[in-house]
């Protein structure tokens, strides 16, 4: 126990040391030594010590030859501490700020990696995933020879998926919540943002319902149009996925507006 206790002891000693040193260095107004020590915990991957530092120097040595190195490092010190915001925003401005440096172009995409990194899940606010498509087609069109281009094209990819679900998912909310008409519209909208989407017989199976459900509650002056609205929604669907799991369902509509259409015009004659 004595010994658990006199190792506990030192421990602690060589951690207060530890910290009053780097305190001290923090205080310090000799910035060779602090530019030093800032580049020997960057070196390290002690990066929470290494930004402070960075960040004092970088209006004391700006116009020097130093100013690169120290706001490079400052850039990847926010980005590995997973300030992203941060990050991306330096990334950025290092870019525009030495457009000519060797590091122009890796600051660029890293930028755009950045903003990928903060898309969130496609349920959530697509405003970061957006933010995300645009920076990386800024480092494709400001780097099209670049080596990472290709992989910023599967970023976006990825990121561009996203927004498909996100779009996938709230036309189908329009139609749970019996919202046809807004359901209409919405998977409309999202089949011409993604032709080529994977949901797309689902969701124009799902004009056909949100169609033939508006038809069979409708009024009596709207009823015909939208039984007519109802029939040809079905043509689009059996002529696009005539091998489709909904084709059961969708006949059986078809036929239920064909005999209600044909109701309607005896009434009427």
């Amino acid at each position: 126990m004595l010994k658990k206790w006199g190792f506990l002891i030192v421990l602690i000693a060589v951690i207060s040391a530890g910290c009053s040193k780097y305190q001290k260095l923090l205080k310090s107004s000799d910035m060779d030594l602090k530019y030093e020590a800032a580049l020997m915990y960057y070196d390290n991957e002690k990066y929470e010590k290494a930004m402070p530092l960075f960040e004092e120097l970088i209006p004391l040595f700006r116009g020097t030859e130093r100013a690169e190195k120290v706001y490079y490092c400052y850039c990847y010190c926010n980005f590995q501490l997973k300030f992203l915001y941060t990050a991306s925003y330096h990334f950025k401005k290092f870019s525009l700020t030495y457009p000519l440096s060797e590091h122009a172009e890796e600051t660029l995409f890293m930028y755009a990696y950045s903003n990928y990194l903060l898309s969130p899940i496609p349920t959530l606010d697509a405003s970061d995933t957006q933010a995300g498509i645009n920076a990386l087609q800024l480092f494709i069109n400001t780097y099209p020879e670049n080596e990472l281009v290709d992989s910023s094209n599967v970023l976006m990819d990825k990121l561009r998926s996203k927004l498909e679900i996100k779009s996938y998912l709230n036309s189908k909310q329009y139609y749970k919540i019996f919202k046809f008409k807004a359901a209409i519209i919405s998977i409309n909208n999202t089949l011409i943002d993604f032709p080529e989407t994977e949901y797309r017989e689902e969701l124009v199976f799902l004009i056909l319902k949100s169609n033939f459900l508006l038809a069979e509650n409708s009024i009596k002056k709207k009823k015909l149009q939208r039984i007519k609205d109802t029939i040809d929604a079905y043509y689009t669907f059996v002529d696009s996925f005539k091998e489709s799991k909904y084709l059961k369902e969708a006949e059986s509509i078809f036929t239920k507006m064909s005999e209600m259409r044909n109701k309607i015009k005896i009434e009427k004659s």
